[in-house]
């Protein structure tokens, strides 16, 4: 029988043990480097202005504006106080019947344009606001033409009204003083739309007047008479 050959028992072996490295504190790094001071700018140097030059004399829309402000204006400035409280014309409003041509289109727009040339402005068409059947007026109807003038077209219409179209007027002797409201607004009418020099008479189908109503800024119709008067209105002597 063959002996068993026993193997020398070796040794168990172990886990080597590693070395224990210390590790070092970990620092964490500036995330930004820190920002250099920012120098300070130099202040800036006052800008010359430039020297003004001699004040431009104020612009007028026509003659009757030019005397409105240098003559009318300090000469009643010592009644009311200031500037501020001195009357003026506020605005000047046309208006044109044409409630006999509503029917008629080329009659009636020939009547607006001749609204539009007098005025120096676009008519504007006024319309019927409720029905009338004693008058055959419908709603909405064209039954006439209005301007409404202001600022410097508003001073040259009243230079032309005064100068040149009442003046040719048939019989003219002055306008009635008495045709003021209580809130100072004059009311007058011209019979004849061929006083005006932009109407020419070959041109004109019909004669047809208009009514021109004078918006004054006037707490009284005696204040409003003496602004009037003082532009240059015609007015009739004695109130009649």
């Amino acid at each position: 029988m063959e002996k068993e050959v026993k193997k020398p028992a070796t040794a168990a072996k172990t886990p080597a043990a590693k070395p224990a490295v210390a590790k070092a504190p970990v620092t964490k790094a500036a995330t930004a480097a820190p920002k250099a001071p920012v120098a300070a700018t130099a202040p800036k140097a006052p800008v010359a202005k430039a020297a003004k030059g001699p004040k431009k004399d104020r612009v007028f829309a026509n003659r009757l504006h030019e005397k409105y402000v240098k003559e009318v204006v300090p000469a009643l400035i010592g009644k009311h106080g200031n500037v501020m409280a001195v009357p003026k014309i506020d605005k000047i409003v046309l208006n044109m019947g044409l409630g006999d041509v509503k029917d008629d289109t080329k009659k009636f727009t020939g009547a607006v344009d001749e609204l539009s040339q007098i005025t120096g402005q676009r008519a504007v068409i006024t319309k019927a606001k409720k029905s009338i059947s004693n008058f055959k007026l419908r709603e909405g109807q064209r039954i006439g033409a209005k301007v409404t003038l202001r600022g410097p077209k508003m001073y040259l219409f009243l230079d032309k009204l005064i100068s040149v179209a009442l003046p040719r007027v048939r019989d003219f002797s002055g306008l009635n003083p008495k045709s003021f409201d209580q809130f100072g607004n004059y009311a007058m009418g011209i019979k004849e739309q061929l006083v005006f020099p932009e109407i020419q008479y070959d041109k004109v189908e019909k004669v047809r007047g208009f009514d021109i109503i004078v918006v004054t800024t006037a707490k009284n119709k005696e204040d409003s008479l003496e602004l009037l008067t003082m532009i240059g209105f015609p007015f009739r002597k004695g109130g009649k």
